[in-house]
């Protein structure tokens, strides 16, 4: 890959992009829209965009004079939606401090490892989450100050450790004048989860954050007569960006607090109570609001676009969130690519030869590329894979947001390909490229089922008996077997109306319905479950899956 010097251009390429610019131009210009939260005590919190930027100047003041946060150093957050761990990123990122987003649904010990890897100093934590972790921050071995968020219904103390109140720091506060920082410095950071070994760190920088942030309007724009619900965890890669790029546009912003998808109620009340058209979230989410929405009596109808990523949506979830007027946009990206690369756009020229029957599950794909990254897909040999729909290889990225390194970690040396500018990061997805040059995601290479030297995609897989009436959840693992080397089992989480039915007539039902798609040879063992382990971000996790049932087929068959 050449590199070439050109003329000099007259055009300030030197003015740094911040990210305290993004909370500044929107209470400049929107400054009386709204950002609600619903706090952790379960009140609703009604702000502006003038009194959040008020609210960051006065954190920012407070960082850098009484909590003694310098250029360069890490704050940490434990904490979910609320207006409070958004306004951390503006003031941290602000002061030329990194904010380090700390997922609090990983281990104590990946936990802690976050903490000391990212030499986090300060440490914001919501007063819910006290009792949780007070026991391993004493393990953060650089940590110097707390700050509890909401609550606490008394006073807190934390061994030798100072502990501050955040509304307490807020009223102490005063204006604070942001500086221009480099845009190349690192703004936020967070840590990969579901990996081999401890978790990975990738900080993002000014550059990057504010560039994926105006990107995400290419794909999912929105308006300042919109209302994103923010469902997307804030620690989970930024929130997919969507906060900010809501923000930049002067969009109502509504944090939903405290809530779990076993009741899915509280979101359904702000979804109609503060009329979203915009939202965000893994599929488990959305088949969760599926499943009460279809419970309601009168039935609601929304007018609403929502970004459905971290797995491929089951075209039974899009279908039936249409009925209530919920559009269902599939996107994908990554930790390593802060997140968005690639997003569902539907084609012209697509859409004419389309037959009826294709139209969802074309819309499962993970689309194309967002301008201005790029991929690649190779083979196990390093070379370009057809645009056929069908050969598989592994997805490589780059662009202006995308990962060149992991933070003080020598897994760095297997997960990039090539050098200098000519670098990519290696994703582990194993995917295909239709002839339109729309991608899908067959499935992770670990994932890859190998049955009789043939491959079998488990999401393909998964996604067709989610498709099922009586399938309320489902994955597949490949488990090693004796004489087949791998074979694909099935979990299956059955609707409640369902749950009381002869099993093996059910089981004979998922099988000849999955029959329609796969050859014999293919076909799954299937077992009934209650619950489907979940990762830190919502996903299966098959991880936790294939340790515990690793010798099935080896009981089963010797």
């Amino acid at each position: 890959m050449r590199f070439i010097r050109g003329f000099p251009s007259t055009m300030m390429d030197d003015y740094p992009l911040n990210v305290h610019a993004i909370i500044r131009h929107a209470a400049l210009y929107f400054g009386e829209n709204e950002v609600v939260s619903r706090d952790v005590d379960g009140n609703i919190v009604r702000l502006t965009y003038r009194n959040v930027y008020d609210r960051v100047q006065r954190m920012s003041y407070v960082l850098e004079n009484e909590l003694s946060i310098g250029p360069g150093d890490r704050v940490g957050a434990l904490g979910v939606n609320t207006h409070r761990y958004y306004e951390l990123y503006y003031a941290v990122s602000g002061i030329g401090a990194v904010f380090v987003e700390m997922n609090f649904r990983l281990s104590p010990v990946e936990i802690v490892h976050v903490a000391n890897h990212s030499r986090v100093k300060v440490l914001f934590i919501d007063a819910p989450l006290l009792a949780q972790f007070k026991g391993i921050i004493p393990q953060f071995g650089h940590i110097e100050k707390v700050v509890v968020m909401g609550k606490t219904n008394g006073s807190f103390e934390l061994g030798e450790l100072r502990v501050y109140d955040y509304e307490d720091l807020i009223r102490s506060g005063d204006k604070y004048d942001f500086p221009f920082i480099d845009e190349r410095s690192a703004c936020c950071a967070c840590y990969t989860s579901g990996t081999t070994g401890m978790p990975k760190g990738v900080y993002y920088s000014h550059r990057s954050f504010v560039l994926h942030t105006m990107a995400i309007h290419q794909v999912f724009s929105m308006s300042p007569s919109d209302s994103l619900l923010q469902l997307v965890p804030l620690y989970h890669v930024n929130g997919w960006g969507m906060p900010f790029a809501a923000t930049m546009v002067g969009a109502k912003l509504v944090f939903p607090g405290i809530w779990s998808t076993n009741d899915p109620k509280p979101i359904i009340d702000l979804m109609i109570n503060e009329k979203i058209t915009r939202s965000n979230g893994v599929p488990s989410v959305w088949i969760s609001i599926l499943n009460y929405l279809r419970t309601m009596d009168p039935k609601p109808h929304f007018n609403m676009k929502v970004v459905s990523g971290g797995s491929e949506p089951p075209v039974a979830m899009m279908r039936g969130l249409s009925e209530f007027g919920i559009e269902v946009i599939h996107a994908y990206g990554s930790t390593e690519t802060s997140p968005l690369t690639h997003i569902y756009v539907i084609k012209p020229k697509v859409l004419s030869k389309m037959r009826n029957d294709e139209y969802w599950s074309h819309r499962a794909k993970q689309g194309l590329p967002i301008f201005p990254m790029e991929h690649k897909v190779i083979n196990e040999y390093g070379h370009d894979v057809p645009w056929d729909g069908k050969t598989p290889g592994e997805l490589l990225e780059r662009g202006p947001w995308a990962i060149r390194e992991y933070f003080n970690d020598k897994r760095t040396f297997d997960s990039f390909y090539g050098e200098g500018f000519n670098i990519w990061w290696k994703s582990g997805n194993a995917v295909v490229i239709d002839e339109d040059g729309y991608m899908k995601i067959v499935d992770r290479l670990k994932d890859l089922i190998k049955s009789g030297g043939e491959w079998v995609s488990s999401v393909d897989m998964e996604n067709y008996l989610m498709a099922h009436p009586v399938v309320y959840e489902a994955t597949v693992i490949g488990v090693p077997h004796p004489r087949w080397g791998e074979r694909p089992l099935a979990f299956v989480v059955l609707k409640p109306e369902y749950k009381d039915k002869n099993k093996d007539a059910l089981r004979k039902e998922l099988l000849d319905h999955l029959s329609s798609r796969f050859v014999k040879w293919q076909l799954p063992e299937i077992l009934f479950v209650e619950s489907i382990p979940k990762t830190s971000t919502g996903k299966f996790d098959k991880k936790v899956l294939r340790e515990q049932y690793k010798d099935y087929f080896g009981k089963e068959k010797e």
